[in-house]
């Protein structure tokens, strides 16, 4: 990068989190430590929660994701609406009335303290595992692009984290979110025009092109358990997962317990519900035209130039030459149907439209075994080099095309991401230790101020536990699909616990912490399985299914438990 995208960079990280300790050093109490003192008006809140959810995997592996498989992601997020106003109607003005700190303290006055502990101890597993991956999964492309220490990497990502989010608490996470959406949306949409004008042809010839080639693809009504993305998982299983990660999960309820009044609270999470489909819509536009613009402009035959670099001073050098010149000759051929196909369109030849299209197909399909047979090139010299180049594609794309400054620009964005999530991720991890753990059953009756402290400890701790996990992680599928599993893992069962205490009045708590613990290890042992052949149907199901099955089996062993308590 250039002296201006390095300053670009650091300025904008810099000033953010000076802004958060500033803004919010001064601290002196647990309420205001933990709930901002209810200083949060809607918008703020609202912003908080999208940038809460939008990592740094959001920009990293959502435009590859579409460069890859089209707009069809953005049906997961069909059910996000829904979800907003159930919560808005039912869970927040039970956590406004009795005044918690943590949603699982409600847990403890509707069932018992092990129900609450058990709930928390879920919460702390997924998300500080999460944690570590939202720090890793920028580190470890940013170390790359940039040819950084991926341990140094982690480090100066995590220590800024730390260093306002332990000062400031939640009212500095929430001051600098409002700031780090602003650079992220307004770094995305710059870069969004840029691809736009950068294309050879025009908008209305590309989005011919991004059509004809299955990148428009954002709404599939056929029903498929196993796939993860179309209306009916968006509508359904994506539902309980939004239920239980904006419900249920710490590090969201945190942001809107620190509304000012009940109603601002419910106006921030509808505005996410409305504002996160577009925002998600725009994101992965930007994927599709980096998609188009690589028709029309030779992309690299794997997008992880450390890997290819690597390649070319090994003894296969040769062999990875020979492939490359069999995918320049391939790209010539398709640039010229692209071209072939625009003319077909333009003079309404429906015939040759299909016949082009059926020949694309054909050479894309040689393309990705050409990529395919370079990928096993890279294995052959380094068994155990990353070959999912995916979250590389947005970014390699900035760094070979765009403007000076807008490349620091984009370089901010994906930064700011990560703070932002990680913030709010240690932020609430910190107040789960010490509310639900630590004052509630090891140091009951201490100071306010102690409790201060501890939460300030506790918060500095995960920041540290995420760092180290950072480093010595290994990345396993898609970065933005990884998160969504392991929040799958445990949220159904949080979820189910939930919805038992707010619905099933007449289930107690021994039966619902028999119920938590049995769909737990259902929903571990169908992910899990182990080969055993018994119900295969069950195992091709998606892993967005996981939210529902969990809370759904919460609910039925509860009742099965307490009938049989009774009795």
């Amino acid at each position: 990068m250039s002296l201006i995208d390095w300053i670009v960079l650091f300025g904008t990280l810099g000033t953010i989190a000076a802004y958060g300790v500033y803004k919010t050093y001064q601290q002196n109490s647990l309420d205001s430590y933990l709930r901002g003192k209810h200083s949060m008006n809607w918008w703020t809140i609202g912003l908080s929660i999208m940038a809460t959810q939008a990592s740094a995997i959001t920009f990293l592996s959502t435009p590859g994701q579409a460069y890859e498989d089209g707009m069809r992601f953005i049906q997961f997020y069909f059910g996000l609406p829904l979800a907003m106003i159930i919560i808005s109607v039912s869970f927040i003005p039970i956590y406004y009335k009795l005044k918690v700190y943590t949603a699982y303290e409600y847990l403890e006055n509707r069932f018992d303290l092990k129900t609450r502990t058990l709930a928390a101890l879920l919460f702390i597993i997924q998300r500080g595992l999460a944690a570590g991956i939202t720090i890793y999964a920028p580190a470890i492309i940013l170390s790359t692009l940039l040819g950084w220490n991926l341990t140094w990497t982690n480090i100066l990502i995590g220590t800024l984290v730390i260093a306002y989010t332990v000062s400031g608490g939640t009212e500095a996470v929430s001051i600098t979110q409002k700031q780090q959406m602003a650079v992220m949306m307004g770094g995305m949409i710059l870069a969004g025009i840029i691809v736009i004008q950068m294309l050879p042809i025009s908008f209305q010839e590309a989005m011919h092109v991004a059509g004809k080639m299955d990148r428009l693809n954002m709404v599939n009504f056929e029903f498929d358990l196993a796939d993860r993305y179309n209306v009916w998982s968006g509508m359904t299983a994506a539902v309980f997962l939004f239920l239980s990660y904006f419900g249920t999960d710490q590090s969201q309820v945190q942001r809107y317990l620190s509304g000012q009044t009940l109603s601002q609270s419910r106006m921030g999470l509808i505005m996410n519900g409305f504002l996160k489909i577009p925002m998600q819509f725009v994101i992965l536009f930007i994927g599709v035209m980096v998609f188009v613009f690589y028709q029309f402009y030779q992309p690299p035959v794997v997008f992880n130039k450390v890997q290819t670099d690597k390649l070319r001073e090994s003894e296969y050098a040769a062999d990875f030459e020979l492939l490359e010149e069999k995918y320049t000759a391939n790209f010539d051929e398709s640039k010229a149907s692209y071209q072939e196909l625009l003319s077909a369109i333009d003079r309404k030849d429906v015939a040759s439209e299909n016949q082009i299209q059926q020949e694309l197909n054909v050479l894309k399909e040689e393309q990705k075994q050409i990529r395919d047979q370079v990928k096993e090139l890279i294995i052959t010299n380094d068994p155990v080099a990353e070959t999912r180049d995916t979250d590389y594609v947005f970014m390699r794309f900035v760094m070979d095309n765009l403007p000076k400054g807008v490349i620091g620009l984009l370089f901010a964005v994906i930064f700011s991401a990560a703070m932002s999530s990680s913030a709010s991720e240690l932020n609430s991890l910190g107040s789960t230790s010490t509310i639900d753990l630590y004052k509630r059953s090891i140091k009951k009756n201490a100071s306010d101020k102690h409790y201060l402290h501890s939460s300030k400890f506790f918060t500095a701790f995960w920041g540290v536990g995420a760092i180290l996990f950072a480093t010595y992680a290994s990345l396993f599928e898609n970065l933005i699909q990884a998160v969504n599993l392991l929040g799958s893992l445990f949220y159904g069962t949080i979820l189910g616990i939930f919805i038992v205490g707010f619905f099933m009045k007449w289930i107690k708590g021994k039966a619902v912490f028999i119920a938590a613990l049995g769909s737990q290890a259902l929903i571990l042992l169908i992910h899990f399985r182990n080969g055993l052949g018994l119900f295969d149907f069950v195992w091709n199901i998606g892993f967005l299914w996981y939210n529902a099955i969990g809370c759904l089996a919460v609910m039925l062993f509860a009742a099965i438990a307490q009938l049989m308590i009774k009795k």
